[in-house]
C-alpha cells in the first residue's frame, strides 16, 4: 500500500475523507473519465466502494466515523489514485452501469458505453421513440467487441427473452467477461466467443447487434492521458482516422441480421468519419445525457 500523505485519525468523518480526496485530486490535476466526470463524484465512489457502500448511500453516512483500519485503507487508496494514476475502478476493481456492479481489471477497458443508456431510451417497452417496438420479439442479440461483458449483459436484461452472443479477441477479457456472466446468473443465456468480430459466428444471425468498438484515431492514442494508458491499448486503437473497426462492423453486419434487426454503434468523436466512409447510409445519431452524437443506428435494410 502506497504510505498516505495525511495519517488515520486527522480526519473523522466520510465528509472529510470525501474533501480530502477532493483535494488530493484537484492537487494532482487527475483524470475523470472512466465512470465518473469530476472529483467530487469520483471520491464519492472511492470512499463508498472502498467502504462496501453503494454510492448513493454517502449522504446517509456523510457524518458517520471511520475506524482507524477503514481510515488506513482509505488514504492508501487516495494515494494510490493520485500516484499511480489509476482508473479508480481497478482499484476497487468494480465500476457501475446503469447502477449495476460490475467486476474489471487491468485486462480490460473500464466501461463507460452510452449505449448502455440507449438500451433504456430506445428499446425498452416504455420508450417513446422505440428502435424496436416490442423488446420481447427480440430473440438473439451479438455484443461485438464485449470486453468486461456489461453491455451484453444490459441487453440480456433488456431483451428478456433472448440469447445473447458477446464476441472479444482478447482471451483476458473474456475471462473478465465469463466472471461478469456468472455473477449475474446468466451463463445459460449468454455465450461467449473469442474470435475476430464476425469470424467465430458462422452464418448466424440477429435480431440487434451492438458494438462499442476501439475508437481512437492516431492523434488520440499519442496524447491519451495517464489514466487510459494503464487500459489495454487493444481497446482503444481504431488505426489512422478512428474507425478501422468500424468500417469492417458495418460492411459485415448485414450478413448477419434479420430482416427487421439493425445495427447500434459507439464511435466516439469519429461521426465526420463515419459519414465520409458511408455517405450513402441513413445513419440514426442517438444523443444522451453526456453525449452528442457517438452512437448511430442503423437498420438491416440499409445494409444490404
Amino acid at each position: 500500500m502506497v504510505k498516505p500523505a495525511a495519517k488515520p485519525g486527522e480526519l473523522v468523518t466520510l465528509l472529510d475523507y470525501l474533501r480530502y480526496a477532493v483535494s488530493r485530486f484537484n492537487e494532482a490535476e487527475l483524470v475523470f473519465a472512466h465512470g465518473t466526470t469530476d472529483p467530487v463524484a469520483e471520491a464519492v465512489f472511492l470512499v463508498t466502494g472502498a467502504l462496501h457502500l453503494e454510492p448513493e448511500q454517502f449522504d446517509g453516512f456523510a457524518q458517520a466515523r471511520v475506524t482507524r483500519t477503514e481510515a488506513a485503507k482509505l488514504l492508501g487508496l487516495i494515494e494510490q489514485r493520485v500516484r499511480t494514476r489509476k482508473p479508480a475502478a481497478y482499484l476497487l476493481n468494480k465500476i457501475y452501469m446503469r447502477g449495476l456492479p460490475f467486476y474489471v481489471d487491468e485486462r480490460v477497458i473500464v466501461p463507460r458505453s452510452f449505449i448502455g443508456e440507449i438500451l433504456d431510451t430506445h428499446f425498452s417497452g416504455e420508450s417513446e421513440m422505440p428502435l424496436i417496438d416490442d423488446p420481447g420479439s427480440v430473440s438473439r442479440v451479438l455484443d461485438l467487441c464485449t470486453g468486461s461483458g456489461c453491455l451484453a449483459i444490459l441487453a440480456a436484461q433488456t431483451f428478456y427473452n433472448a440469447s445473447v452472443e458477446a464476441v472479444d479477441i482478447s482471451k483476458d477479457a473474456l475471462a473478465v467477461a465469463a466472471k461478469n456472466v456468472a455473477d449475474y446468473g446468466l451463463e445459460d443465456r449468454i455465450a461467449l466467443h473469442r474470435g475476430n468480430l464476425f469470424a467465430p459466428l458462422g452464418d448466424a444471425r440477429y435480431d440487434l447487434i451492438i458494438s462499442n468498438p476501439p475508437y481512437v484515431d492516431a492523434e488520440g492514442m499519442s496524447s491519451l492521458p495517464p489514466e487510459c494508458r494503464h487500459e489495454p491499448k487493444l481497446a482503444f486503437d481504431g488505426g489512422r482516422d478512428g474507425i478501422d473497426i468500424v468500417r469492417r462492423i458495418v460492411s459485415e453486419a448485414g450478413a448477419h441480421l434479420t430482416p427487421q434487426g439493425g445495427l447500434l454503434c459507439e464511435v466516439g468523436r469519429c461521426r465526420e468519419a463515419v459519414e465520409d466512409a458511408f455517405p450513402m447510409l441513413p445513419l440514426l445519431w442517438l444523443d444522451t445525457e453526456d453525449s452528442e452524437g457517438e452512437v448511430f443506428w442503423v437498420g438491416a435494410q440499409d445494409l444490404r
